[in-house]
């Protein structure tokens, strides 16, 4: 399940997942607060966090992260990833060598130097 953090500055997407992750989730969800937000502010800041409880990806919400990447490739200023799940976090590191954005990783115990590091 995606939930939307709130109490960040305007220009920010926070999210932390629970449970499994859908593609309709990603439709429904994630994508129109990031058009909405790139519509307001040109670049958007993701604050992304895969919770203790986070269990997996659907096959589909996989494919709706890698639309959403493509899509939106250049209208990230930040993108802050936390998570304890190794490979993920190993991933998203190469991912940042690729990008013209700042990606940082962090753990589920870093989650609030996350949530500074983004609003910054």
């Amino acid at each position: 399940m995606l939930e939307i953090v709130k109490g960040l500055p305007d220009n920010v997407i926070a999210i932390t997942v629970k449970g499994i992750l859908t593609g309709e989730e990603y439709e429904e969800k994630l994508i129109p607060a990031i058009e909405d937000k790139v519509k307001k502010y040109g670049k958007v800041r993701l604050l992304y966090q895969l919770g203790e409880e986070f269990e997996g990806f659907t096959d589909n919400a996989m494919l709706e992260d890698a639309r959403l990447g493509i899509k939106n490739f250049n209208d990230f200023e930040k993108v802050a990833v936390v998570s304890d799940v190794g490979w993920i976090i190993n991933a998203i590191k190469a991912f940042g060598l690729t990008v013209p954005f700042q990606v940082n990783t962090y753990g589920n115990n870093e989650f609030n130097e996350a949530k500074a590091w983004i609003s910054e």
